[in-house]
């Protein structure tokens, strides 16, 4: 499972035109699901992307987690992010999950950031085509592999 968190003061997903949810100050946490993910990599990630400490205090230092600062997550599902682009120009997706697969997990992933949250977990549409606009503030983005906890 792999994920882009990007740190944003707000966000929006538009589907057929229409703005689908948004969110201000918050998380945007782009998400690739592989064949190989399990419950176990659903839990590592959700609490590592709930604690990460990457807002800031009153002294301007990255020191509190999106649970301190009371913001939001919009998720969104990107099976791109396990394109492979070692072979030729064309990315191969053959490590993304096929939608059958990696449907209920995007599902079970919402849900555990919500338990952890204990509040709404803004998305887009599985499988829609999703126009995602930002303003990362920072900026700040991190990559975070479950394959690679480093």
């Amino acid at each position: 499972m792999r994920a882009v968190i990007q740190r944003v003061s707000e966000a929006s997903v538009t589907i057929d035109g229409k703005i689908h949810d948004s969110i201000n100050l918050g998380l945007v946490v782009l998400l690739g699901i592989e064949d190989t993910d399990t419950k176990e990599d659903i839990e590592w990630l959700s609490n590592k992307i709930c604690k990460l400490r990457i807002f800031n205090d009153a002294d301007k230092v990255m020191n509190l987690s999106i649970e301190e600062v009371k913001g939001d997550i919009l998720l969104i599902s990107q099976f791109t992010l396990h394109a492979s682009t070692k072979k030729g120009s064309r990315p191969s997706y053959l490590k993304a999950a096929h939608p059958d697969k990696a449907k209920p997990l995007y599902e079970k992933f919402k849900q555990q950031i919500h338990f952890e949250l204990v509040r709404a977990i803004h998305s887009g549409i599985f499988g829609a085509d999703m126009k995602v606009s930002l303003t990362n503030d920072g900026p700040v983005t991190i990559y975070i592999d479950t394959k690679d906890k480093e």
